[in-house]
């Protein structure tokens, strides 16, 4: 397994390392510490050359040389589209983290977590699921609609929907079959897709199909924007 740690401490990336080591008997972990050395490590994993295979992980601090971070989080989901990356940050701010999974990020794991905490999250990412901080889930600090409410819009209404259907996301859900709302649910726990062909007795190609049409749906680009959907919706 390649994982590439990007931040700016070498301290940090020190102890993240003897914390991986619990992930995985098989790690080849790659450093950075600016956003253009990350950038320029996953471009060239990315690429043409054989030798190098492209990372299974990317861990990135937000706060790093090079870039402002959300141009810096944005430039590596486009750089690696199928790679998970996951927010390593000392920042615990609600409206930080929503910023930050609706770019992409796969996860956000406080830099205050203990090792068994982070390695079950990244475990939890690694078999297709999102991981977020209890803080955020936490519904009796700031409610989940409230926070989402503020943040820029990821794109135009879903088709056939103005979007004008109410606070409470119900035009959102509209388009979604019985089946397709029971696999966003279990998308809102962290399920991976095997998970959810098990629970539900689809098969993964089908619970595929499902994730895609509710992605769209939803108009979102990837199952954390469906998570932050579902949340918004309280079927989660």
């Amino acid at each position: 397994m390649r994982i590439l740690i990007a931040d700016d401490h070498e301290l940090f990336r020190d102890g993240l390392r003897m914390v991986l080591s619990d992930l995985s008997t098989d790690l080849e972990i790659t450093e950075a510490s600016t956003y253009d050395g990350a950038l320029g490590l996953v471009e060239r994993a990315e690429g043409d050359d054989p030798s190098v295979a492209p990372f299974d992980l990317i861990l990135v601090d937000l706060v790093m040389p090079g870039l402002p971070w959300v141009d810096g989080l944005a430039s590596l989901r486009v750089a690696a589209p199928q790679t998970p990356v996951v927010v390593l940050s000392a920042n615990e701010d609600r409206r930080l983290v929503l910023e930050a999974v609706r770019l992409g990020a796969s996860g956000f794991i406080p830099k205050t977590a203990s090792s068994k905490v982070m390695i079950r999250a990244l475990d939890l990412v690694l078999s297709g699921g999102v991981y977020l901080p209890t803080t955020l889930l936490d519904e009796s600090s700031m409610p989940m609609a409230s926070a989402l409410s503020d943040l820029p819009a990821s794109g135009p209404p879903a088709s056939g929907h103005s979007g004008s259907g109410g606070q409470d996301g119900t035009a959102m859900i509209s388009p979604l079959t019985p089946r397709q709302r029971d696999v966003l649910s279990l998308l809102g726990q962290g399920k991976s897709n095997k998970e959810i062909a098990r629970q539900l007795t689809l098969s993964e190609g089908t619970v595929k199909l499902h994730v895609t049409a509710i992605l769209k749906a939803l108009n979102v680009t990837n199952r954390t924007g469906a998570v932050i959907a579902a949340q918004r919706l309280g079927l989660t």
